[in-house]
């Protein structure tokens, strides 16, 4: 089948290579140097609308929803798709964003659904990713076998409820990253060894997966990117707009927003793994002393 791929940064990278072995894939990047790395797996083209000429299947991977909608719909991609294209969106956007664009390519011939993941780079490179499929049971079914090749779908209702979905997973994530920073500042400050910690934490009620690997990044002061602190504000943002739309309040995310927004706009931490939040946290303490 032949697959273009746009966006190949640090999870779109793993993912292309993966579909790869299976199919024709072309890919694009607007840092060229990222689809370059691919170039021994697949054929890198000049432009998006190049990549998804006469693709069957298109998947997209971008920043965010301003990018995608230039890039899908003013940039041409989804007009040069072959007839009958799938279009995927699996970046993380608003829901309307999708919907806007499933609805264009539909009066073009052609089917948009969205496929948002969780999962960052680890699960990319592994194959273990978390999709979240919103479209019709048919598109869902189309796509099954190249999603799968990427991770474990699910298929969460029509278009825009994959992208709900994974507000809802970067919620339960960036809260949770939030209270292992702060359990980790208390207990530090207390005298316990962190590394200790984790290991004994492990198996009662406070473990998750976020304690192994954020607060394994906490315990190593490795903050190197997984999931970059400027996509976590950004998907905060997207959810706390959507429970505004909904007339909802929700105490805790407004408050973890707030801090990424501090991290992120006053503090340099942008391109740091959202686990960084520990040192946002070890930042205002310096401020309140």
């Amino acid at each position: 089948m032949r697959i273009a791929f746009l966006g190949t940064g640090l999870m779109g990278g793993p993912m292309a290579r993966h579909l790869s072995a299976e199919h024709d894939i072309t890919v694009w990047n607007r840092s060229r140097e990222k689809a370059e790395a691919l170039a021994d797996v697949a054929r890198v083209a000049e432009t998006a609308p190049e990549a998804a000429e006469g693709a069957e299947i298109v998947i997209s991977m971008l920043i965010d929803g301003p990018a995608t909608r230039e890039i899908l719909d003013e940039g041409g991609v989804i007009a040069a798709a072959a007839p009958g294209a799938l279009i995927i969106d699996m970046a993380s956007v608003e829901p309307d964003c999708d919907r806007g664009l499933s609805r264009l390519a539909a009066g073009l011939g052609k089917g948009l659904i969205d496929a948002p993941v969780s999962g960052g780079v680890r699960g990319a490179q592994e194959q273990t990713l978390s999709i979240f499929v919103g479209g019709t049971e048919e598109e869902f079914e189309d796509a099954l076998p190249v999603l799968s090749l990427l991770g474990r779908p699910t298929h969460m209702g029509p278009v825009g409820a994959g992208q709900t979905a994974k507000l809802a997973n970067q919620l339960i994530v960036a809260v949770t990253i939030g209270a292992v920073a702060e359990a980790f500042t208390l207990a530090k400050a207390g005298g316990c060894d962190l590394a200790t910690l984790q290991q004994a934490l492990r198996g009662g009620f406070a473990d998750s997966r976020i304690l192994d690997l954020h607060g394994g990044r906490m315990v190593r002061e490795d903050f190197k990117p997984g999931g970059r602190s400027v996509a976590q504000l950004k998907d905060l943002d997207n959810a706390l707009a959507l429970a505004a739309e909904q007339h909802l309040t929700l105490p805790l995310s407004e408050s973890v927003r707030a801090s990424f927004f501090d991290l992120v706009k006053n503090r340099d931490g942008g391109e740091l793994d959202h686990a960084a939040y520990y040192v946002w946290l070890r930042e205002i303490q310096k401020r309140v002393s």
